[in-house]
């Protein structure tokens, strides 16, 4: 028998969820054969599948003691290694740069973005992963590995709730910068994708007509700096897809300088660009409903540093 408290950030969701989290070494079928016969408690009285758990409660498990071992943080031992643009008790805004990804894939296990804001929450004495049950400080947004620009956090699982919502209502502007071959005729447009996504290849396919297979991608831009042969875009994504800006400009016969995915990106190389000149240059919140603990948010906007391509349109 083991007894655990519910914490906040824990609190208000269903048993089984959390659970599905707490235990993530636990087959499903074991988990809901555990509850089903009655091996767990909420505050001495046995729980269902959707029994809600809120903070304060107190859970009792009659179950393996294998379950309860925790993972050890490989991040606890990092040097932080993040540039924070903003933060405040609920959230944490880094300003990431090219080449670091935002959370382990293929190329990169450790060391990732997630990696050193835990490891930075945690030499603050802000994070502690053996005090938390299922909540670690995760990422609201993402962007390529190559893209640099401003990443948001959440500190909290509040935080990170409400701030999913925000993203997913579009109550959240954001601009980016980007340098682009070639002079285009419209200075400002709107521009209607369809997006088929290949998973296998990591690339995004653009279509003429919209199918059961393909997402709307709506990018707004204007120009906002030329050269003979570039332009410098200031990007507003008005749907967010993956590779939206590489795949739509790339379309229009105007691919990112050094973008190697959506381009022939041979020339760019010899003149040091090796991937896509790419950032995700500020965020601006626009509320149009009640956000809670987030609300002081709004009206709010954040910027990172100014990206070296610039420099080609001074």
């Amino acid at each position: 028998m083991r007894t655990e408290t519910i914490n906040k950030n824990d609190g208000n969701q269903r048993l089984d969820k959390y659970m599905s989290k707490r235990f993530k070494t636990m087959p499903q079928s074991l988990l809901y054969k555990y509850i089903r016969n009655k091996c767990v408690k909420v505050n001495g009285v046995h729980g269902k599948e959707n029994t809600y758990v809120y903070a304060g409660d107190i859970i009792t498990y009659y179950i393996s003691d294998e379950f309860f071992v925790k993972k050890s943080s490989d991040f606890t031992s990092l040097k932080p290694n993040v540039s924070v643009v903003y933060e405040d008790e609920n959230i944490l805004i880094a300003d990431k740069p090219a080449g670091v990804s935002v959370q382990p894939d293929e190329k990169q296990e450790n060391n990732t973005l997630i990696d050193n804001i835990k490891a930075y929450l945690y030499k603050k004495g802000e994070f502690d992963p053996q005090k938390e049950n299922t909540f670690s400080p995760a990422l609201c947004n993402r962007i390529d590995r190559n893209t640099s620009g401003l990443v948001i956090s959440a500190k909290n699982a509040e935080a990170l709730r409400i701030m999913n919502g925000i993203i997913k209502d579009r109550e959240i502007k954001k601009t980016y910068l980007a340098a682009v071959h070639g002079v285009l005729d419209k200075k400002e447009d709107v521009l209607t994708m369809y997006l088929e996504k290949k998973q296998d290849e990591n690339i995004v396919k653009v279509r003429k007509k919209s199918n059961a297979d393909t997402k709307t991608a709506v990018t707004g831009y204007k120009v906002i700096g030329e050269t003979k042969d570039l332009s410098l875009l200031e990007i507003h994504l008005i749907t967010g897809r993956t590779h939206q800006i590489r795949a739509t400009f790339s379309a229009i016969g105007h691919p990112l300088l050094g973008d190697g995915k959506y381009a022939v990106n041979k020339e760019d190389r010899k003149k040091g660009y090796s991937f896509q000149q790419l950032c995700s240059y500020s965020v601006e919140f626009i509320f149009k409903t009640d956000k809670g603990i987030l609300n002081y948010l709004n009206g709010k906007k954040i910027t990172a540093k100014t990206p070296e391509f610039i420099k080609l349109f001074e």
